[in-house]
């Protein structure tokens, strides 16, 4: 019997869900020690802290979190806090020292050694760990994803196909942090997805730090097509969904396959950033806005139904006011379904933090505001234009008295919902055909379909 059998865990993750996979992973890792989980701080006898380091705010984030863990060490109700993930592994000695009742470090190359360092942390004559000197970025051993223990809803996962990445885009960490693009090989996707079926998952959503590149490092072209045609065979897949395309990637082959395989969803998330030429060449990107147009209108004519999210980046350093308008008449003329705003956080180590022209942080919220409060009227006029029509749901729950789910247009957890007035009971991950009645700026309202 497993020393740690019985021993109650807390996971606190962070961040994004490429995160949200390395601690699917570790709770997969522990629940092979026998341990339990735990929600409750006050319950856990080890508290893992699993962080994002992407950002400043999300770095205070964690810094915030680990004291949280922390205090419960204090009063004596837990014997571990072990902190993990991207801030872990972007200032791991700098946390060390800080935080000298931490009693272990892992960065992102790490996770997979956390049921040994939980094993030593419960045992005796244990010392802090910290590895300094962490192995480079490698390929992860493929078989730790079916060890995973999903935090989602059962009815879908995340499906992490590639780590790392090679843009380096000059205001992100990432690829310090999680190193060079390394995309898994196909057969372990495909399995990974036959687990997860077998388990009751019925949506998958693809994930990587750009999804559309998947395979280029291992097969030498660009695949993602073929990976989708290969999950969608799967018996219970009813959805397929992309995350993170990068516009410069996004090639025939694929838009063929979201065209003829009715499982992949007419739904793409392609990150742009923003649209002057200018600060787009400063960021380091690869395309022009005459390019994002092109792909933009590429899709909209091959998938006439297709929902495009994009994210966009204002107050980057050298932005002047005309680099801003031409950006927020993009997006008016654009009109994305879906859209994600931020303001510039100036991150140490990052080519664009020694850039000239930052602007004051009040210049940058305005601006992000500006473009959200226009993004806020072309999404109540899209959605409004969906009244009157029957649409597919994924039934996520209910609240209020109505259930709730989600379309093709809704990827959990970032984009809306649909409200549902149902008489009967709708079960969780069931798929219910809703005849839309009404409209808010993200949300659609209606009756399941007679």
């Amino acid at each position: 019997m497993s020393k740690l059998s019985g021993v109650k865990v807390a996971l606190i993750s962070l961040g994004c869900d490429k995160n949200r996979v390395d601690a699917e992973v570790m709770l997969g890792l522990l629940a092979g020690e026998s341990c339990v989980f735990t929600s409750n701080l006050e319950d856990a006898a080890a508290i893992i802290v699993n962080t994002c380091g992407f950002l400043q705010d999300a770095v205070t984030e964690a810094k915030e979190e680990i004291a949280r863990a922390l205090e419960q060490k204090h009063i004596g109700r837990c014997r571990a806090v072990i902190v993990t993930g991207c801030a872990a592994h972007r200032y791991k000695q700098k946390l060390f020292d800080e935080n000298t009742d931490v009693d272990a470090i892992l960065g992102v190359q790490e996770y997979h050694q956390i049921a040994d360092v939980m094993l030593a942390a419960f045992g005796d004559n244990f010392t802090r760990f910290v590895d300094y000197d962490a192995t480079d970025a490698h390929r992860p051993d493929e078989n730790l994803h079916h060890k995973r223990i999903l935090s989602t809803p059962s009815h879908y996962a995340y499906l992490r196909i590639a780590e790392g990445c090679d843009k380096h885009c000059t205001y992100c960490t990432i690829p310090a942090i999680r190193g060079p693009y390394r995309s898994r090989t196909m057969q372990s996707l495909i399995d990974e997805a036959a687990t997860l079926a077998a388990q009751g998952v019925k949506e998958l959503v693809l994930i990587a730090q750009d999804t559309t590149l998947y395979g280029t490092d291992i097969y030498g072209r660009q695949v993602l097509h073929e990976l989708l045609n290969d999950i969608s065979k799967i018996d219970g897949i009813r959805w397929l969904r992309l995350l993170y395309c990068y516009p410069e990637h996004i090639y025939d082959d694929l838009i063929a396959e979201m065209v003829s395989n009715p499982k992949v969803l007419p739904y793409i998330d392609m990150p742009m950033q923003h649209a002057s030429d200018k600060i787009l060449k400063l960021m380091g990107r690869h395309s022009k806005q005459e390019d994002l147009r092109s792909i933009i209108t590429k899709l909209r004519d091959a998938i006439p139904n297709i929902t495009l999210r994009t994210t966009l980046i204002v107050g980057f350093p050298g932005e002047t006011k005309a680099d801003f308008i031409d950006l927020y008449n993009f997006v008016k003329e654009m009109r994305f379904d879906r859209l994600g705003v931020f303001a510039y956080s100036r991150e140490e180590g990052t080519p664009a933090d020694k850039l000239d022209g930052h602007l004051e942080e009040k210049t940058k919220q305005a601006r992000a505001d500006r473009l959200m409060i226009i993004q806020q009227d072309i999404s109540a006029d899209i959605l409004e234009s969906k009244i009157g029509n029957t649409i597919e749901v994924l039934v996520e729950g209910r609240q209020d008295g109505m259930f709730f789910g989600r379309s093709y247009s809704d990827a959990p957890d970032i984009d809306g919902l649909v409200y549902v007035q149902s008489e009967k009971s709708l079960e969780t991950g069931s798929f219910v055909s809703v005849y839309i009645e009404n409209a808010t700026e993200y949300d659609l309202i209606g009756g399941v379909a007679t």
